[in-house]
């Protein structure tokens, strides 16, 4: 009776971890890419021109088919346009590019910049639904828009990322080098496999399960020219320190490498820490735009 019972119990036991092994690996990018959160996030985008910015949306066509949507922002006039740097924006993991809007009207006004930034498949109003090889055909597609485009083809363009985001600009960048000017990320992670003991503590016995893997480590090894800007929190409470600090010490660019940290920033508000604007301002001065001293200064 009693081997009997352990025998249900141990067979019970083996079909419970089976069947949430396969949930995990079949579901995990509905886990991983939070794209309903905030809640609205895939129905309601914000328009450039709530902010002041020009309205431009442009649906891009990838490669497999999947229509995504994409704000371009460029400079009015010409010969204004053509000598400013473009922005390549690369978002985190939730909420979609309308949410980014209020920093994009700063580098835009601010700064200058021509911007263009997306919704990943399945974020916003894009199609398909994310992983990770479709969101890096995303940003295949949204650089190879911009080498076509009439404008920002003669622009120097600076590929930016935030969280997810600097692992989609890292890949990118790492097989296009020869397209870039710059580079900034931030609160990035060495790689989805290191990140998910940290951040769902509760899995870590499970990342051999992980097929989302991006590898951020290995993908900055192949960045071996361009200038790079690192942004990071110390109280991120999602991505660790620690990550940004390792990708810093493994990058081997032979472009200047700036490394910018925030004493109270958490992982989604280092936007709103003291210096940040002023960091990229001055990255961007000193390494992109063609100014002579007197105007840097």
């Amino acid at each position: 009776m009693v081997v009997t019972f352990l025998l249900i119990f141990l067979y019970f036991a083996v079909a419970v971890t089976v069947a949430l092994t396969v949930l995990l690996y079949v579901f995990q990018c509905d886990l991983l890419y939070a794209a309903g959160f905030p809640a609205g996030s895939r129905s309601t985008v914000a328009k450039p021109s709530q902010y002041g910015l020009p309205d431009k949306e442009v649906v891009l066509m990838t490669k497999d088919g999947v229509k995504i949507r994409s704000y371009v922002m460029i400079q009015r006039g010409e010969e204004v346009a053509i000598q400013s740097p473009t922005i390549l924006w690369f978002h985190s993991h939730t909420g979609n590019m309308g949410h980014r809007l209020p920093i994009a009207q700063v580098f835009y006004k601010k700064f200058g910049y021509n911007v263009m930034m997306l919704s990943y498949r399945g974020y916003g109003l894009s199609e398909g639904k994310p992983n990770e090889k479709g969101i890096n055909v995303d940003a295949q597609t949204a650089l190879e828009y911009i080498t076509h485009h009439p404008i920002l083809r003669h622009t120097k363009l600076i590929a930016f990322g935030q969280s997810l985001g600097g692992a989609v600009a890292l890949n990118l960048v790492s097989k296009n080098e020869d397209k870039f000017a710059a580079l900034i990320i931030e609160n990035t992670f060495l790689s989805m496999t290191l990140l998910i003991p940290h951040a769902l503590p509760a899995l870590r016995h499970l990342v051999y399960l992980c097929h989302q893997t991006w590898r951020s480590y290995k993908a900055i090894q192949n960045i071996h020219r361009i200038p790079m800007l690192f942004l990071s929190s110390l109280k991120d409470e999602l991505v660790p320190p620690a990550h940004m600090a390792k990708l810093y010490d493994t990058s081997h660019t032979s472009g200047v490498k700036i490394w910018k940290e925030f004493e109270n920033g958490t992982h989604n508000d280092t936007c709103m820490q003291p210096g940040y604007f002023e960091a990229i301002a001055e990255f961007g001065r000193d390494n992109v735009w063609d100014l002579s001293d007197d105007e840097k200064n």
